[in-house]
């Protein structure tokens, strides 16, 4: 039988337009560039959804802002170095309907993840609201952490996130941070769990591919240790890939 997960939070459109370039511009000191291909896919909250149906055995509802946001990476074809991004439509997010919040059916799921980038769609108030409807709730968040997430099951952030923490955060808080470094893997409850060194090509989403396979493994019955070391294994396949990669 498949996991019901319901994800709620931020959507975007990841563009990323591959270039070639071989002059500079005759007017400023920027390189010229000649578009090659185009890819694009879901991004943000969107990318852990894909990366939890690329899993398999996982059936997924989401909640995502209805405004469209489009982040466009224009980069180089050979070296993968970006050029520049854009991002558009991020003053358009409106705020979540508390209707839509109050007509879910909460025990229908096995789990409950919230993907909140802070581009408006969720309020503090609504991200606390949401914790409290189910015993099995994971958020990844860019707001600064606080009271509003403390009945989460898990909080994962990166690095930066926690290093711009208030460093009195509570213990009951501490117990339940799980903090992605990159190269240097990932941390919960003072224990450091390694990657190996591989030839990194992009790292753009690879904290959604993360948090997609720790809520997986995690609802498959493994231990908390054993979740993080999948999400690890996991994110460190697709920082080997160009773009928003999924897992399989």
């Amino acid at each position: 039988m498949a996991y019901k997960i319901l994800v709620i939070g931020d959507v975007c459109e990841d563009e990323y337009i591959y270039c070639s370039s071989n002059r500079f511009c005759p007017d400023a000191p920027v390189p010229i560039l000649n578009p090659v291909k185009k890819v694009s896919g879901l991004g943000m909250a969107g990318n852990v959804v894909e990366n939890l149906i690329s899993l398999g055995n996982c059936e997924i509802d989401t909640i995502f802002n209805k405004e469209y946001i489009t982040k466009t990476r224009y980069v180089d074809d050979r070296t993968n170095h970006m050029f520049i991004r854009i991002d558009e439509g991020e003053s358009n997010i409106k705020r979540i309907e508390m209707n839509t919040l109050k007509n879910i059916d909460w025990n229908y799921y096995d789990a409950v993840v919230v993907s909140d980038y802070d581009k408006g769609f969720l309020k503090e108030i609504d991200i606390r609201h949401i914790s409290t409807k189910h015993s099995l709730t994971f958020l990844d968040t860019k707001k600064p952490l606080n009271g509003f997430a403390q009945d989460y099951t898990f909080i994962k952030i990166n690095n930066f996130e926690h290093k711009n923490m208030d460093e009195n955060y509570s213990d009951e808080l501490y117990k339940k941070l799980i903090v992605t470094k990159g190269a240097e893997g990932a941390t919960h409850r003072g224990i450091t769990y390694p990657v190996p060194q591989v030839d990194i090509k992009d790292t753009s989403g690879a904290g959604d591919t993360f948090l997609a396979a720790l809520v997986f493994s995690y609802i498959e019955g493994r231990h908390i240790c054993n979740a993080i070391d999948f999400a690890n294994t996991c994110a460190t396949k697709v920082v080997q890939k160009k773009g928003t990669a999924k897992i399989n």
